[in-house]
């Protein structure tokens, strides 16, 4: 990142500071594209890594394979109750937010360090921008749909990846001036890591044959309650029948899945998390992926990989209509399996979803300048026309 100028206590407004506020692996996913394309403007940033996300698979790796800088701040807040991880991060974010003073902050997705940032903000009268408005799920019970709903209600700046997002925060009464239809930077990263993504040296390394799956499981719907846990388990093992199965298994619910008999077997490998190159290169080989994850929806929709995902919703639809993606119960994942198994090799049905191009975070980065050099203006009146994004 271009050290432009000292990070300090007072605003500069001849040089004014971005603040990209990370907590979890798909945020580090997202803000690459973007901290590139400001970096090429000239624009003075700084990364805020509140360690939601802590142990090095499931940070440190991603900064070193997206190319990040070190953030000027790492506030550990680790995991924790909804209620208690939050006020941590509150508190935190408070205190390097008053320190920096910052002209914006940028904030990715959907997980709690989002939700905290845009609160502190909004109480404090510093400006905001959302990267990936406007998904829904409609499904309150989600904690990531509510902090959807509370941060596109406070951003200033709103930019969304999907033509469906724009009518959701038209839905639920934003000002279109506020709104950019950008594309999808989670998929400028999988074009940047594109040449790097050889599943073999992966496949290799964890022993697994030339035709496998991968499965990512993690939502609290299907991890947290016992019952769920055991039925989500018997339908990946009856998958696992089929054809051996890595699972890279975040931290959150392993015990729980390993209680409902996720472990080691003859067709089921465990394994710790994996970097965002290594993980990608493995989907890239996979015959099949199974996950409950937003992120590896569109992901496997850009590598036409086939994706099964076991939730009764997704925020991302765009992965159904345009993509490899198909929703599935527990119940049913195992005939799922076998019919994509035997479809083979999926491609993505019709056109890709709109400005998935590999461009989004220069476009990003080109609203955020002309917002800046406007000041108080009307993000839209300081955005370039679309047509010549």
């Amino acid at each position: 990142m271009r050290d432009n100028a000292p990070l300090g206590t007072t605003p500069d407004p001849d040089n004014p500071l971005v603040l990209h506020v990370l907590g979890a692996r798909p945020n580090f996913v997202k803000a690459a594209p973007v901290v590139r394309g400001l970096d090429a403007l000239g624009v003075r940033q700084g990364i805020v890594h509140t360690g939601q996300h802590y142990d090095a698979l499931m940070s440190d790796v991603f900064f070193a394979d997206l190319g990040l800088p070190e953030p000027i701040a790492n506030l550990g807040v680790g995991s924790g109750s909804h209620a208690r991880q939050t006020a941590a991060l509150l508190t935190g974010l408070e205190d390097v937010v008053l320190a920096h003073r910052p002209a914006l902050v940028v904030v990715y997705g959907d997980v709690n360090s989002t939700l905290a940032a845009i609160l502190v903000c909004a109480k404090l009268h510093v400006p905001t921008a959302h990267v990936e408005a406007g998904l829904r799920s409609f499904d309150r019970e989600m904690p990531e749909e509510v902090n959807r709903v509370v941060t596109d209600a406070l951003s200033d700046i709103l930019f969304a990846t999907s033509p469906d997002a724009l009518s959701h925060l038209a839905n639920e009464g934003v000002d279109p001036a506020r709104v950019h239809l950008v594309g999808n930077p989670m998929i400028d990263s999988l074009f940047s890591a594109l040449d790097r993504l050889d599943p073999a040296p992966v496949r290799s390394r964890l022993g697994l044959p030339e035709r496998y799956g991968v499965a990512t499981l993690h939502r609290p719907g299907n991890v947290d309650d016992p019952a769920s846990a055991k039925e989500l388990v018997d339908a990946v093992l009856a998958v696992s029948e089929r054809l051996p199965i890595a699972v890279p298994l975040h931290p959150r619910g392993r015990a729980r899945l390993a209680e409902a008999g996720l472990v080691n077997g003859d067709n089921l490998l465990i394994v710790d998390p994996l970097g965002y190159v290594d993980f990608l290169s493995l989907v890239r080989g996979a015959a099949l992926v199974v996950t409950d994850s937003g992120g590896v929806q569109e992901e496997t929709t850009m590598l036409g990989v086939p994706c099964l995902t076991v939730r009764p919703n997704t925020e991302r639809p765009i992965t159904v209509t345009h993509g490899t993606n198909r929703l599935v119960t527990p119940a049913l994942l195992p005939a799922a399996a076998d019919r994509a198994l035997a479809d083979g090799a999926a491609t993505p049905s019709g056109e890709l979803p709109p400005l998935w191009d590999g461009k989004a975070g220069p476009r990003i980065a080109r609203v955020i300048e002309a917002w800046l050099k406007g000041g108080n203006l009307s993000p839209a009146a300081q955005a370039v026309p679309p047509k010549s994004l």
